[in-house]
């Protein structure tokens, strides 16, 4: 029932947020979403973006402002969707106040020192309620697409070429 419920919250997640990145593309995980398994059991709870301190933080979707300010010495923002859904960024400098409304794409924070990483990251969650999700599920995913066969004869090459392959001894 709960995998049921999560696929459901996913879906509405995906279907109702435009795909905004919250830093500059491409994106780098220094820290992957690991959910606990209890909601008091250890894990993480959103996912750790390697970027530069001073590094402008954007609003993934359109909402407003649930909270800017400090949160146990950390700068926090954390910003309603119109879905309900709440995402959440540190550390980071707010550039907007608590009930102000923003865009999509809008320059909302600047991320800071203080960040539980090796170096500096943007700690960035998502919730629905209580209920922790993976924040990457608003990010837009390129489109897989098929490439054209360049093999002699139609016959695909045992290795093919390309950067990823080494030659054969």
């Amino acid at each position: 029932m709960t995998t049921l419920l999560l696929s459901l919250l996913l879906t509405l997640v995906q279907a109702a947020v435009p795909g905004v990145r919250p830093l500059p593309a491409p994106l780098s995980v220094a820290r992957w979403w690991d959910p606990p398994a209890t909601p008091y059991a250890a894990g993480h709870r959103g996912v750790d973006l390697s970027a530069p301190v001073g590094t402008e933080v954007r609003a993934v979707g359109p909402g407003r402002v649930h909270h800017a300010g400090p949160v146990a010495g950390r700068g926090v923002l954390s910003l309603t969707l119109p879905n309900g859904l709440r995402t959440t960024y540190e550390p980071v400098r707010a550039l907007v106040t608590e009930g102000e409304a923003v865009a999509a794409g809008q320059v909302v924070a600047v991320l800071t020192e203080g960040s539980h990483c090796p170096a500096p990251c943007l700690h960035w969650g998502l919730l629905a309620g209580e209920t922790y999700l993976n924040p990457l599920t608003l990010v837009p995913r390129p489109t897989p697409r098929l490439l054209p066969h360049t093999g002699p004869g139609g016959v695909s090459p045992a290795r093919p070429a390309g950067p990823w392959s080494r030659p054969s001894p």
